[in-house]
């Protein structure tokens, strides 16, 4: 297996009082290509911290993060964000979509960042759009005419225009209903099917099923990984064997 990501003895801490907080501890791990790779953990375990650490959105206090070849704990800022830009697509719990632009528009401006022409980014987000069930009556509507699982499949597509390295997803599912929220993993897991490298945050053991890695945050550590294989709906073997580990990391 290629990886996508390494880290090495990756660290951060916050000042709380002049008291020092370790939120990440001496984190060796890798990320492969292709997989669905599911980040869990109780609350403040650090789950966030080290998604954000490992897109290079937030910097570690100590340690390295080698991203697609390339060291990126020691970029300047500038520098970083070009790299989020060519590399990384990010799908967060909160939308961010732009309420005065439309449902097409707010995929294109995210693909036109990369100085592409206006034809091919307009086919792709409309392609994208068709992948994640967007049909096209809606691409003219605002986000606010659009229901919140539409719009976070909206994000999906935003997230992916740009063909990343990596998506990133921080609690995609955890403002939405049973219903919407399972459309929003089915697209993610079609999207992994047909070979884009996702991470995703997540407390819901539904949405975890979805990935076939399972990395084990406890107290800013890896306290355990867990490989499923790929997902196969209803697979009631899978199913347990993510409820074994899970038991046995004391979720």
């Amino acid at each position: 297996m290629k990886n996508i990501i390494e880290t090495r003895k990756l660290c951060k801490s916050f000042s709380n009082g002049g008291i020092q907080q370790h939120v990440l501890k001496n984190v060796d791990l890798e990320i492969y290509e292709k997989d669905f790779t599911i980040i869990m953990g109780a609350s403040g375990a650090g789950k966030s911290t080290l998604l954000y650490a490992l897109s290079g959105m937030d910097r570690p206090t100590l340690g390295e993060v080698v991203f697609c070849g390339e060291t990126i704990t020691n970029k300047s800022a500038d520098d970083l964000a070009r790299f989020r830009r060519d590399h990384c697509g990010f799908v967060f719990q909160q939308i961010y979509l732009v309420d005065s632009m439309s449902v097409l528009d707010n995929v294109l401006v995210a693909g036109l960042l990369n100085n592409k022409k206006l034809s091919e980014v307009t086919a792709k987000a409309k392609e994208i759009l068709k992948q994640v069930d967007i049909e096209e009556s809606m691409w003219d509507k605002f986000p606010t005419q659009i229901s919140g699982g539409e719009a976070q499949r909206v994000g999906i597509a935003r997230a992916l225009i740009n063909t990343p390295a990596l998506v990133f997803a921080d609690e995609p599912t955890g403002a939405l209903n049973s219903k919407t929220g399972r459309d929003v993993l089915d697209a993610l897991t079609r999207f992994n099917e047909m070979g884009q490298s996702i991470v995703m945050v997540t407390h819901d053991i539904v949405s975890a099923r979805r990935g076939n890695r399972i990395l084990y945050v406890k107290d800013g550590e890896i306290a355990g990984i867990c490989d499923l294989g790929r997902y196969v709906p209803n697979d009631t073997e899978r199913h347990q064997k993510l409820n074994e580990f899970l038991g046995k990391m004391g979720w």
